[in-house]
């Protein structure tokens, strides 16, 4: 005799897409890791920092030259609509995605990078790394920062039972990045290809292999860089009027614009001149708007307007750190540390050029600088560490002990 067992129930089914709803929007609003908070805050804050840097150093300007205002922050605007938005949804994404699309998107990028090779390519002050299509101009190079930390953290994640022998940590690892930072060397951009070998080894470092593993590809690197230094002489040049202590002596050529940005600067005292108050962004100071926006931020904000600028920076990579020290994946530790040393890093470089620290080296800073292209990558970019962060170990709540009860042995007897 066979039984069959009794079918659901109306109610019994309804009850079960009940709890399944229930459970689908407590893991929506499930509560997230400080960490999320902080990287989320500050990427928003220094956006709209940005936007409004970007307004006070092209609005005038553009006026005078009988151009319309808004022109220049209304691009930036869009492309913050663009990228805002994309943060978050690559937050909501598994780290089992970003595992997956590693290979995919380090091969979609190259061959982006590609097409400034093409009659697509436009080329601008002696660099071919841009690309125009349909009147927008991008700049793919932006994209192999975020490829490349992916590729190599997947790469080394699969292999990180073997990274104690150096041959299983250099190949594939090292021809495919040398190859990819070759494609923007060919468009003549070292400062994109210095930070494409900072992400490299910031992620190497990460992965935990041994020292004399890491010191040999950074020693190589700062070799190629020298090399490539000397036999440029539109580089050279630059290099040596970085190093000239009579910088005035070249006032009309390479020294024009780094005096001009330490004017700003300087001109800023503690409180600066007020917003929109800037004197160097009148022609006097190229590339206010992009590479030298922080002039333009200490000039009309002056130090306390610095400091809160490099303040937002520091809270970023606090966030990053702390994904990077509690996270238990290889994976979401290695592209984490890429990432942070990529938009923390070129944010020093960028402010180090202005401070005169470095020579000139055409690297924009994340969030502030004029350019669509960036923002939208280090906007993504921040969405990856947002996901990763997700995926944080909670701290649970110890419970309080329970009171311990006097029991008396069974059979006692008390006494008055």
């Amino acid at each position: 005799m066979t039984t069959t067992s009794p079918r659901p129930t109306a109610t019994e089914s309804g009850d079960r897409h009940g709890l399944a709803a229930r459970v689908s929007l407590g893991r929506m609003f499930a509560p997230v890791p400080s960490e999320f908070f902080l990287i989320a805050s500050t990427a928003l804050m220094l956006t709209i920092f940005g936007l409004v840097m970007i307004l006070s150093a092209t609005s005038a300007v553009a006026t005078a030259a009988g151009e319309p205002p808004y022109d220049s922050v209304m691009k930036q605007f869009v492309f913050a609509l663009i990228g805002v938005p994309l943060m978050f949804v690559a937050s909501r994404l598994p780290v089992k995605f970003w595992k997956r699309v590693a290979w995919p998107a380090l091969i979609g990028a190259t061959i982006f990078q590609l097409l400034v090779f093409t009659p697509l390519g436009v080329s601008a002050d002696g660099n071919r790394n841009w690309i125009n299509i349909g009147g927008l101009q991008a700049q793919p190079s932006e994209f192999l920062k975020l490829a490349l930390a992916l590729w190599i953290g997947y790469v080394l994640f699969r292999k990180r039972t073997l990274l104690g022998s150096w041959k299983h940590v250099y190949i594939p690892l090292v021809p495919v990045t040398v190859l990819v930072i070759g494609t923007v060397l060919a468009g003549k951009d070292l400062g994109t290809a210095m930070i494409l070998v900072l992400v490299a080894l910031g992620a190497l470092f990460f992965s935990g292999v041994r020292l004399r593993v890491f010191v040999l590809p950074a020693i190589g690197a700062v070799i190629a860089v020298a090399i490539l230094a000397v036999t440029s002489p539109d580089r050279m040049r630059r290099f040596m009027s970085f190093l000239n202590p009579d910088c005035l002596a070249d006032y009309y050529n390479d020294c024009y614009q780094p005096l001009h940005g330490v004017w700003g600067l300087a001109g800023g005292g503690v409180f600066g001149l007020g917003l929109g108050n800037s004197r160097e962004k009148y022609d006097w100071l190229p590339a206010a708007a992009n590479d030298y926006i922080f002039a333009i931020v200490g000039e009309e904000l002056g130090l306390i307007g610095c400091a809160v600028v490099l303040g937002l920076f520091a809270l970023y990579a606090v966030g990053a750190f702390h994904i990077i020290r509690k996270t238990d994946d290889p994976f979401v530790r290695i592209v984490a540390g890429g990432i942070t040393v990529w938009i923390v890093g070129q944010a020093l470089i960028n402010i180090g050029v202005v401070l005169r620290v470095f020579p000139v080296l055409g690297v924009p800073l994340p969030f502030l600088s004029q350019g669509g292209t960036s923002l939208v990558s280090v906007l993504v970019a921040s969405g990856v560490l947002l996901a990763f962060a997700r995926t944080l170990p909670q701290k649970r709540a110890v419970a309080p002990a329970a009171p311990v009860r006097n029991v008396r042995p069974h059979g006692s007897s008390s006494r008055r």
